[in-house]
This record gives structure tokens, C-alpha cells and sequence, in this order.
């Protein structure tokens, strides 16, 4: 995987309907994705205020 790459997947979950969490890097904002088949989406992983998650950014 490419250093320089802005997003990182911390959590994978499933083969045919996959579950995932990527961090972004340079904001530390945390995205759900999840895909069934052919259809998927992604969305900000929000806490039960619906403020996004946000995990500390770690300097490289």
C-alpha cells in the first residue's frame, strides 16, 4: 500500500456483504462502507449526537 494513500482501512468485516471502516488521514474522520453485491456506499461513522467520529490523527 502506498504511503501517500489518504485513506486507511482499520476494520473489515464479511465476503459478500463487506463492512469496513476507513480513517482519512489529514482529518481523522472515520467512514462506514458497506457493499452487498454490486451495489455499496460510504458515509461519515457518527456518534449517537450525530457528530462524526474523529480518531487522532498520528504524525508520520
Amino acid at each position: 500500500m502506498n504511503k501517500n494513500e489518504r485513506f486507511e482501512k482499520v476494520y473489515s468485516q464479511g465476503m459478500a456483504n463487506v463492512t469496513e471502516i476507513w480513517v482519512d488521514k489529514e482529518t481523522g474522520v472515520n467512514y462506514v462502507f458497506h457493499a452487498s453485491g454490486y451495489a455499496g456506499g460510504m458515509t461519515p461513522l457518527l456518534d449517537r449526537d450525530g457528530k462524526p467520529i474523529i480518531s487522532p490523527i498520528v504524525n508520520r
